[in-house]
C-alpha cells in the first residue's frame, strides 16, 4: 500500500528510428531509477524500433480484405495489413473494424495505426503493435535494471477504445519485473468479509496513469516513470490479462 505517487515524463526522448536502442536512449535522460519503478514506454516507439512499419504499397489485398473493405470502407492494403495481424474480426461497420489481434488483445484495427508516423519521403506507412511486447518489455527491464542497479518494472502501454464507455484510455501491451494482474481472492476486506472476485489489472491502472502524461496527440512524451508504488504478488507478463474465451461473456 502507498500513499503518494510520483509521475514524471522523460525529458529529451528524440525521435524514434527502426533499430534504435530504447533501452540506451532512456538510460542517457534519466537521473536515476529506484526499486519499484514502473517505466511506462509507448507501444509506438517500441514498434518504430522494431520497425513494425508496413509501407502501403508493398500489400497486395487479398480477396478477403477487399470484400471486407468494401464492407466498411475502408484502404483494402490497410485491412489486409490489419486482417494480417489478427485472429478474427470481432464487429466491424462503416470505418470501424474491431479485431481480436494474434496475442489476443481485442482493440480497433487490431492496433495497426497511421497517426504519429511520420511520412518518409510521401510514402504511406503503418504501424504495428510489437511481436512480443512482454518479451521486449523485458529485455529493456533487464538492460535499466543493470545500469541502475534497481529493481524496477517496465510496461509497454497503448491506447484503447472500450465497449462500454466512450473515450480512450491507457492500458498495458507487455510488463515485465511486476504483476500485471493481482489477485485478491480469498483476502478479507475492510469489514472481514471474503473477496470473491477482486482481481486488479495492476498493469492497466499504471498505464492508465501515465497516459495522463504521455497524451494522445503532439505531447511527445513517450516514456513516464511512475515512483511510489510497492506490490507483494509474483510477477505476471500482460498476456495473463487476456480474457480466457470460456471466461468471455461478450463474443
Amino acid at each position: 500500500m502507498t500513499s503518494r505517487l510520483e509521475i514524471f515524463a522523460v525529458p529529451g526522448l528524440p525521435m524514434v528510428h527502426p533499430g534504435d536502442d530504447l533501452a540506451a536512449l532512456i538510460a542517457g535522460r534519466v537521473e536515476e531509477l529506484r526499486d519499484r519503478d514502473v517505466v511506462v514506454i509507448a507501444q509506438k516507439i517500441v514498434s518504430k524500433a522494431e520497425n513494425r512499419i508496413v509501407d502501403l504499397a508493398t500489400v497486395t489485398p487479398s480477396p478477403r480484405a477487399l470484400a471486407l473493405a468494401a464492407e466498411v470502407g475502408k484502404d483494402p492494403r490497410l485491412v489486409e495489413a490489419i486482417l494480417s495481424d489478427s485472429q478474427r474480426v470481432v464487429r466491424s461497420r462503416p470505418n470501424l473494424l474491431i479485431m481480436q489481434h494474434r496475442l489476443g488483445f481485442v482493440m480497433a484495427n487490431a492496433g495497426a495505426d497511421h497517426s504519429n508516423v511520420a511520412p518518409m519521403d510521401g510514402v504511406d506507412r503503418l504501424l504495428l503493435l510489437p511481436l512480443d511486447p512482454d518479451g521486449t518489455a523485458e529485455a529493456i527491464r533487464a538492460r535499466l535494471a543493470t545500469r541502475f542497479g534497481a529493481r524496477i518494472g517496465v510496461i509497454i502501454s497503448d491506447s484503447f477504445g472500450r465497449p462500454w464507455r466512450r473515450g480512450t484510455t491507457g492500458v498495458a501491451i507487455g510488463a515485465a519485473g511486476l504483476p500485471s494482474l493481482i489477485d485478491l481472492r480469498g483476502q478479507p476486506d475492510l469489514f472481514g468479509r471474503t473477496l470473491e472476485v477482486s482481481i486488479v489489472g495492476f498493469a492497466d491502472e499504471i498505464a492508465s496513469a501515465a497516459s495522463l502524461l504521455q497524451g494522445q496527440a503532439a505531447e511527445a512524451q513517450p516514456v513516464v516513470v511512475v515512483r511510489g508504488l510497492d506490490w507483494t504478488a509474483p510477477d505476471a507478463p500482460v498476456a495473463e490479462l487476456v480474457r480466457p474465451q470460456g471466461e468471455d461473456l461478450f463474443q
